[in-house]
Protein backbone atom coordinates (compact mmCIF):
# COMPACT_ATOMS: atom_id res chain seq x y z
CA UNK A 1 0.00 0.00 0.00
CA UNK A 2 2.92 2.03 1.16
CA UNK A 3 5.01 2.05 -2.22
CA UNK A 4 1.39 2.04 -3.93
CA UNK A 5 1.18 5.40 -3.16
CA UNK A 6 4.57 6.53 -3.35
CA UNK A 7 3.95 5.15 -7.10
CA UNK A 8 0.80 7.79 -7.40
CA UNK A 9 3.04 10.61 -6.31
CA UNK A 10 5.86 9.88 -8.69
CA UNK A 11 3.31 9.39 -11.67
CA UNK A 12 1.28 12.08 -10.91
CA UNK A 13 4.35 14.52 -9.99
CA UNK A 14 6.08 13.28 -13.43
CA UNK A 15 2.64 13.22 -15.58
CA UNK A 16 1.96 17.23 -14.42
CA UNK A 17 5.55 18.26 -16.10
CA UNK A 18 4.47 16.10 -19.41
CA UNK A 19 1.71 18.09 -19.52
CA UNK A 20 2.85 21.91 -18.89
CA UNK A 21 5.67 20.68 -21.63
CA UNK A 22 3.26 19.15 -24.18
CA UNK A 23 1.03 22.28 -23.25
CA UNK A 24 3.64 25.00 -24.06
CA UNK A 25 4.91 23.02 -27.14
CA UNK A 26 1.55 22.59 -28.94
CA UNK A 27 0.91 26.19 -28.21
CA UNK A 28 4.21 26.96 -29.69
CA UNK A 29 3.44 25.08 -33.43
CA UNK A 30 0.23 26.99 -33.35
CA UNK A 31 2.56 30.15 -32.67
CA UNK A 32 6.21 30.12 -32.69
CA UNK A 33 6.21 33.43 -30.51
CA UNK A 34 4.80 31.65 -27.61
CA UNK A 35 8.00 29.58 -27.53
CA UNK A 36 10.34 32.54 -27.36
CA UNK A 37 12.47 32.52 -23.84
CA UNK A 38 11.52 35.92 -23.00
CA UNK A 39 7.55 35.01 -22.78
CA UNK A 40 8.66 31.56 -21.57
CA UNK A 41 10.11 33.63 -18.43
CA UNK A 42 7.32 36.07 -18.45
CA UNK A 43 4.79 33.14 -18.09
CA UNK A 44 6.70 31.87 -15.36
CA UNK A 45 7.45 34.79 -13.35
CA UNK A 46 3.60 35.71 -13.39
CA UNK A 47 2.85 32.34 -11.95
CA UNK A 48 4.17 33.49 -8.38
CA UNK A 49 1.40 34.39 -6.89
CA UNK A 50 -0.82 31.16 -7.79
CA UNK A 51 2.38 29.09 -7.22
CA UNK A 52 2.12 30.67 -3.70
CA UNK A 53 -1.44 30.01 -3.01
CA UNK A 54 -1.23 26.83 -4.38
CA UNK A 55 1.23 25.09 -2.13
CA UNK A 56 -0.04 26.80 0.56
CA UNK A 57 -3.93 25.48 -0.02
CA UNK A 58 -2.23 21.89 -1.25
CA UNK A 59 -1.73 21.10 2.71
CA UNK A 60 -5.57 21.28 3.89
CA UNK A 61 -6.29 19.74 0.31
CA UNK A 62 -3.90 16.87 1.40
CA UNK A 63 -5.54 16.45 4.31
CA UNK A 64 -9.14 15.94 2.79
CA UNK A 65 -10.96 19.21 3.29
CA UNK A 66 -10.86 22.45 1.15
CA UNK A 67 -9.91 26.00 1.90
CA UNK A 68 -12.12 28.50 -0.37
CA UNK A 69 -11.06 31.68 1.83
CA UNK A 70 -6.81 32.52 0.64
CA UNK A 71 -8.34 34.28 -2.32
CA UNK A 72 -9.83 36.78 0.46
CA UNK A 73 -6.82 36.03 2.81
CA UNK A 74 -4.45 37.24 0.23
CA UNK A 75 -6.61 40.47 -0.32
CA UNK A 76 -6.68 41.39 2.91
CA UNK A 77 -3.19 40.86 3.75
CA UNK A 78 -2.14 42.88 0.64
CA UNK A 79 -4.56 46.02 1.57
CA UNK A 80 -3.29 46.47 5.05
CA UNK A 81 0.54 45.70 4.18
CA UNK A 82 0.34 48.17 1.10
CA UNK A 83 -1.33 50.55 3.68
CA UNK A 84 1.62 50.57 6.13
CA UNK A 85 4.21 50.62 4.01
CA UNK A 86 2.35 53.30 1.80
CA UNK A 87 2.57 55.27 5.25
CA UNK A 88 5.99 54.87 5.93
CA UNK A 89 5.85 51.62 8.46
CA UNK A 90 8.83 49.84 8.18
CA UNK A 91 8.51 46.86 6.12
CA UNK A 92 9.30 44.30 8.90
CA UNK A 93 6.13 45.18 10.20
CA UNK A 94 4.30 45.00 7.18
CA UNK A 95 5.48 41.66 6.70
CA UNK A 96 4.39 40.23 10.14
CA UNK A 97 1.07 42.01 9.72
CA UNK A 98 0.22 39.87 7.03
CA UNK A 99 1.59 36.66 8.57
CA UNK A 100 -0.59 37.13 11.74
CA UNK A 101 -3.30 37.78 9.84
CA UNK A 102 -2.58 34.09 7.92
CA UNK A 103 -2.15 32.40 10.98
CA UNK A 104 -5.58 34.24 12.59
CA UNK A 105 -8.00 33.01 9.64
CA UNK A 106 -6.12 29.64 9.03
CA UNK A 107 -6.95 29.05 12.75
CA UNK A 108 -9.98 30.53 12.84
CA UNK A 109 -10.93 27.99 9.81
CA UNK A 110 -9.04 24.79 11.62
CA UNK A 111 -10.67 26.17 14.79
CA UNK A 112 -14.68 25.75 12.90
CA UNK A 113 -13.95 22.44 11.43
CA UNK A 114 -12.07 20.58 14.64
CA UNK A 115 -13.46 21.93 17.36
CA UNK A 116 -16.96 23.34 16.29
CA UNK A 117 -17.53 20.55 13.65
CA UNK A 118 -17.98 22.74 10.70
CA UNK A 119 -17.36 21.21 7.66
CA UNK A 120 -14.39 22.89 5.70
CA UNK A 121 -16.54 24.08 2.92
CA UNK A 122 -18.75 26.34 5.22
CA UNK A 123 -16.00 27.67 7.54
CA UNK A 124 -13.98 28.90 5.02
CA UNK A 125 -16.76 30.10 3.16
CA UNK A 126 -17.78 31.89 6.12
CA UNK A 127 -14.53 33.48 5.95
CA UNK A 128 -14.42 34.47 2.87
CA UNK A 129 -17.63 36.35 3.47
CA UNK A 130 -15.92 38.00 6.27
CA UNK A 131 -12.82 38.85 5.06
CA UNK A 132 -14.07 40.38 1.80
CA UNK A 133 -16.25 42.48 4.10
CA UNK A 134 -13.01 43.59 6.38
CA UNK A 135 -11.49 44.75 3.23
CA UNK A 136 -13.97 46.95 2.15
CA UNK A 137 -14.24 48.59 5.71
CA UNK A 138 -10.67 48.98 6.50
CA UNK A 139 -10.08 50.43 2.73
CA UNK A 140 -13.56 52.41 2.92
CA UNK A 141 -13.48 50.70 -0.98
CA UNK A 142 -10.80 52.61 -2.58
CA UNK A 143 -8.17 51.81 -4.23
CA UNK A 144 -5.21 51.82 -1.92
CA UNK A 145 -2.43 53.19 -3.99
CA UNK A 146 1.16 55.61 -4.15
CA UNK A 147 3.50 52.79 -2.76
CA UNK A 148 7.26 53.08 -2.83
CA UNK A 149 9.28 53.01 -5.85
CA UNK A 150 11.77 50.31 -3.79
CA UNK A 151 8.81 48.00 -2.52
CA UNK A 152 7.54 47.79 -6.15
CA UNK A 153 10.36 47.22 -8.02
CA UNK A 154 11.01 44.30 -5.73
CA UNK A 155 9.63 42.23 -8.09
CA UNK A 156 11.73 43.22 -10.94
CA UNK A 157 14.46 41.66 -9.15
CA UNK A 158 15.41 38.33 -11.50
CA UNK A 159 18.43 35.72 -11.55
CA UNK A 160 19.46 34.40 -15.34
CA UNK A 161 15.99 36.12 -16.02
CA UNK A 162 13.40 34.39 -13.60
CA UNK A 163 11.62 35.89 -10.89
CA UNK A 164 13.77 36.25 -7.17
CA UNK A 165 9.93 35.84 -5.50
CA UNK A 166 9.59 32.71 -7.94
CA UNK A 167 12.67 31.10 -7.05
CA UNK A 168 11.99 31.59 -3.50
CA UNK A 169 8.62 29.82 -4.27
CA UNK A 170 9.66 27.00 -5.76
CA UNK A 171 12.32 26.78 -3.08
CA UNK A 172 9.38 26.63 -0.61
CA UNK A 173 7.97 24.11 -2.56
CA UNK A 174 10.60 21.76 -3.17
CA UNK A 175 11.77 21.96 0.40
CA UNK A 176 8.28 21.55 1.26
CA UNK A 177 7.58 18.34 -0.54
CA UNK A 178 10.98 16.66 0.94
CA UNK A 179 10.03 17.82 4.84
CA UNK A 180 5.86 16.65 4.31
CA UNK A 181 7.00 13.46 2.60
CA UNK A 182 10.27 12.34 4.88
CA UNK A 183 9.56 13.81 8.15
CA UNK A 184 7.37 12.33 10.67
CA UNK A 185 5.52 15.03 11.47
CA UNK A 186 5.34 15.65 7.62
CA UNK A 187 3.77 12.27 6.94
CA UNK A 188 0.50 13.07 9.21
CA UNK A 189 -0.87 14.85 6.75
CA UNK A 190 -0.87 12.32 4.34
CA UNK A 191 -2.11 9.78 6.60
CA UNK A 192 -4.82 11.70 8.15
CA UNK A 193 -6.11 12.49 4.41
CA UNK A 194 -6.03 8.78 3.51
CA UNK A 195 -7.50 7.24 6.51
CA UNK A 196 -8.42 9.67 9.25
CA UNK A 197 -9.77 6.84 11.29
CA UNK A 198 -6.98 4.64 11.51
CA UNK A 199 -4.62 7.55 11.89
CA UNK A 200 -7.05 8.54 15.23
CA UNK A 201 -6.42 5.09 16.15
CA UNK A 202 -2.65 5.21 15.82
CA UNK A 203 -2.26 8.06 17.74
CA UNK A 204 -1.98 10.66 15.44
CA UNK A 205 -2.77 14.09 16.74
CA UNK A 206 -5.51 14.78 13.84
CA UNK A 207 -6.86 18.38 15.53
CA UNK A 208 -3.26 19.79 15.75
CA UNK A 209 -2.58 18.15 11.63
CA UNK A 210 -6.09 19.47 10.40
CA UNK A 211 -5.52 23.16 11.93
CA UNK A 212 -1.90 23.22 11.22
CA UNK A 213 -3.24 22.65 7.22
CA UNK A 214 -5.14 25.25 7.09
CA UNK A 215 -2.61 27.49 9.09
CA UNK A 216 0.07 27.25 6.43
CA UNK A 217 -2.46 27.54 3.88
CA UNK A 218 -3.54 31.24 5.07
CA UNK A 219 0.28 32.13 5.73
CA UNK A 220 1.29 31.12 2.20
CA UNK A 221 -2.05 32.88 1.19
CA UNK A 222 -0.27 36.25 3.02
CA UNK A 223 2.79 35.91 1.37
CA UNK A 224 1.31 35.69 -2.12
CA UNK A 225 -0.90 38.87 -1.14
CA UNK A 226 2.89 40.39 -0.31
CA UNK A 227 4.38 39.58 -3.22
CA UNK A 228 0.59 40.66 -5.24
CA UNK A 229 1.36 44.17 -3.93
CA UNK A 230 4.87 44.38 -5.01
CA UNK A 231 4.05 43.16 -8.68
CA UNK A 232 0.66 44.89 -8.88
CA UNK A 233 2.15 48.34 -7.19
CA UNK A 234 -1.66 48.89 -5.73
CA UNK A 235 -4.52 47.46 -4.24
CA UNK A 236 -8.35 47.12 -4.95
CA UNK A 237 -11.04 45.94 -2.66
CA UNK A 238 -11.67 43.05 -5.15
CA UNK A 239 -7.93 41.87 -4.97
CA UNK A 240 -7.96 38.11 -4.57
CA UNK A 241 -11.16 37.31 -5.30
CA UNK A 242 -11.56 34.27 -7.37
CA UNK A 243 -8.33 33.01 -7.03
CA UNK A 244 -9.20 30.69 -4.94
CA UNK A 245 -10.43 28.45 -7.66
CA UNK A 246 -7.87 29.02 -10.03
CA UNK A 247 -5.29 27.57 -7.28
CA UNK A 248 -7.47 24.76 -6.29
CA UNK A 249 -7.50 23.86 -10.16
CA UNK A 250 -3.79 24.22 -10.02
CA UNK A 251 -3.34 21.67 -7.10
CA UNK A 252 -5.80 19.23 -7.98
CA UNK A 253 -4.12 19.87 -12.21
CA UNK A 254 -0.70 19.13 -10.28
CA UNK A 255 -1.50 15.89 -8.99
CA UNK A 256 -3.38 16.82 -5.39
CA UNK A 257 -6.18 14.13 -4.95
CA UNK A 258 -9.33 16.18 -3.78
CA UNK A 259 -10.11 12.44 -1.77
CA UNK A 260 -7.30 13.70 0.43
CA UNK A 261 -4.21 11.52 1.18
CA UNK A 262 -1.94 11.97 -2.22
CA UNK A 263 -0.14 14.91 -3.87
CA UNK A 264 3.26 17.18 -3.66
CA UNK A 265 3.54 20.66 -3.48
CA UNK A 266 5.84 20.50 -6.14
CA UNK A 267 3.41 19.52 -8.54
CA UNK A 268 0.70 22.03 -6.98
CA UNK A 269 3.91 24.65 -8.03
CA UNK A 270 3.08 23.31 -11.93
CA UNK A 271 -0.23 23.26 -11.68
CA UNK A 272 -0.28 26.58 -10.97
CA UNK A 273 1.78 27.61 -14.21
CA UNK A 274 -0.89 26.15 -15.94
CA UNK A 275 -3.50 27.93 -14.54
CA UNK A 276 -1.89 31.10 -14.69
CA UNK A 277 -1.04 30.74 -17.91
CA UNK A 278 -4.23 29.84 -19.66
CA UNK A 279 -4.61 33.84 -20.32
CA UNK A 280 -1.69 34.29 -22.17
CA UNK A 281 -2.59 31.04 -23.81
CA UNK A 282 -5.81 32.18 -25.06
CA UNK A 283 -4.04 35.17 -26.64
CA UNK A 284 -1.21 33.51 -28.73
CA UNK A 285 -4.12 31.16 -29.88
CA UNK A 286 -5.85 34.69 -30.71
CA UNK A 287 -9.03 34.16 -28.73
CA UNK A 288 -10.52 36.64 -26.58
CA UNK A 289 -8.73 36.57 -22.66
CA UNK A 290 -12.40 37.09 -22.08
CA UNK A 291 -12.72 33.37 -22.10
CA UNK A 292 -10.15 33.04 -19.06
CA UNK A 293 -12.98 32.04 -16.22
CA UNK A 294 -14.91 30.37 -18.58
CA UNK A 295 -11.94 27.53 -19.70
CA UNK A 296 -10.34 28.01 -15.82
CA UNK A 297 -13.93 26.71 -14.96
CA UNK A 298 -13.84 23.60 -18.02
CA UNK A 299 -10.46 22.75 -16.63
CA UNK A 300 -11.57 22.40 -12.97
CA UNK A 301 -14.39 20.75 -13.93
CA UNK A 302 -12.35 18.04 -16.08
CA UNK A 303 -9.63 17.11 -13.24
CA UNK A 304 -11.83 16.93 -10.86
CA UNK A 305 -13.78 13.98 -12.74
CA UNK A 306 -10.64 12.35 -14.14
CA UNK A 307 -9.06 12.46 -10.31
CA UNK A 308 -12.62 10.74 -9.01
CA UNK A 309 -11.91 7.72 -12.17
CA UNK A 310 -8.56 7.78 -11.17
CA UNK A 311 -9.85 7.22 -6.93
CA UNK A 312 -12.30 4.73 -8.42
CA UNK A 313 -9.88 2.63 -10.26
CA UNK A 314 -7.63 2.75 -7.67
CA UNK A 315 -10.21 1.59 -4.40
CA UNK A 316 -11.35 -1.33 -7.21
CA UNK A 317 -7.76 -2.23 -7.65
CA UNK A 318 -7.28 -2.43 -3.90
CA UNK A 319 -10.30 -4.42 -3.43
CA UNK A 320 -9.43 -7.18 -6.12
CA UNK A 321 -6.22 -7.66 -4.63
CA UNK A 322 -7.57 -8.11 -1.19
CA UNK A 323 -10.05 -10.31 -2.70
CA UNK A 324 -7.39 -12.33 -4.24
CA UNK A 325 -5.09 -12.24 -1.07
CA UNK A 326 -7.89 -13.67 1.18
CA UNK A 327 -9.10 -16.37 -1.46
CA UNK A 328 -5.10 -17.71 -1.43
CA UNK A 329 -5.72 -17.79 2.40
CA UNK A 330 -8.43 -19.63 2.46
CA UNK A 331 -6.72 -22.28 -0.78
CA UNK A 332 -3.93 -22.58 1.76
CA UNK A 333 -6.12 -23.11 5.13
CA UNK A 334 -8.18 -26.19 2.84
CA UNK A 335 -4.94 -27.68 2.33
CA UNK A 336 -3.36 -27.80 5.64
CA UNK A 337 -7.09 -29.14 6.75
CA UNK A 338 -6.37 -32.69 4.56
Amino acid sequence: MKANVRTILKMRSVTSLLFVLVLFLLVGLVNPDFLKPSNLLLTINSSVVFTLLSVGIAFPIITGEIDVSVGAVMGLSAAVSATMIRDGQPWVLAVVASILIGIACGYFNGFGLMYLGIPSIIITLGTNGIVRGLIYVYTDGKWVENLPFEYKCLSQATTLGISNFYLVAILIAIVGTLIIRKSKAGKYYYAVGDNISGSVLIGIPVKKTKISAFVLSSVFASLAGLVYVSRIGFVTPTAGMGYEMKAIAACVLGGVSLSGGVGTLIGASLGAIIMSSVGRILVFLKFSSDYDGTITGILLISIVVVDALIQKYNAEKTRRIRLLAKTSEGGASNEKSY
